[in-house]
């Protein structure tokens, strides 16, 4: 790896928003560690042609080992990481007593343990350098109780509020925090999380391409969050001031498997 290069460290990248924002991240002139579970031996040449060193990591980051891998691998690049990217995650649909535990688990371990452990790790050195940006993927699902996705929006929640006083704990300090707050976006989220048959599942989708856009041009910004989309930023809006009984029977309207059929 160049040593003239920023280096940014992409989780999530297989796909997605991830990808996209690793694709970002070469166009803007970075090498790349990027990790998934999935393989990224696609994703690692379409980077490359972008001009970009990549080091590819497949991993497991809901877990600890996982998550030491892909630091380990940041280590043998033998330079810092100037962006740190946290988008790793994935939802669940269907409703919580009828879901599998190890499933629910994987995704609080994946979307929170993971992700804090990863940051906790690398946003250190940042620190001491006083120098790096760090973006979250929250959601606008962490404004709202999830009602059929209760444990991902739960997770979001917490990301959301992660961010925000992880950014207030940092100010001073040359590292910023942002926290990139997309709504329903056209990712493989639905098909992984059993809810096709949704509303939410078949309900015209944001291009990941844009999202990323919208959250990487806010990290270099330095801003604290961003909600994508103007549809996006009126439903957090009225998040704020709607009582969360209402909005956990409208959220079930749109997420409660069979929603999406039949008008």
């Amino acid at each position: 790896m160049s040593e003239t290069r920023s280096l940014a460290v992409v989780t999530g990248a297989s796909s997605g928003i991830g990808y996209e924002l690793a694709k970002r991240c070469a166009e803007h002139g970075c090498d790349l560690v990027v990790a998934a579970d999935t393989s990224l031996t696609e994703v690692g040449q379409v980077l490359r042609d972008l001009g970009a060193d990549v080091v590819a990591v497949r991993a497991d980051l809901s877990t600890t080992e996982g998550v030491d891998q892909l630091c380990a691998a940041v280590e043998q690049a033998g330079r810092p990481v100037d962006y740190l990217l946290a988008n790793a995650g994935h939802g669940l649909g269907h409703a919580f007593l009828d879901q599998d535990w190890a499933d629910a688990r994987h995704v609080i371990d994946t979307n929170i343990t993971g992700t804090v452990y990863l940051i906790h790790r690398l946003a250190r050195r940042m620190r001491d350098r006083e120098q790096g940006r760090i973006l979250l993927t929250g959601s606008i699902a962490g404004l709202m109780p999830g009602s059929f996705q209760a444990v991902y929006n739960g997770t979001k929640a917490f990301i959301d509020s992660f961010a925000f006083a992880l950014r207030n704990e940092l100010k001073d300090s040359g590292v910023t925090v942002t926290c990139l707050m997309p709504g329903a976006t056209d990712t493989e989220f639905f098909e992984r999380a059993g809810m096709t048959d949704t509303k939410f599942g078949q309900d015209k989708k944001d291009d990941p391409a844009d999202v990323a856009k919208t959250g990487f041009e806010a990290m270099l910004r330095g801003e604290g969050d961003v909600v994508h989309g103007l549809k996006n930023k009126m439903q957090a809006a009225a998040a704020a001031v709607t009582p969360q009984s209402v909005l956990a029977e409208q959220h079930r309207k749109m997420a409660e498997p069979g929603s999406g059929q039949g008008g």
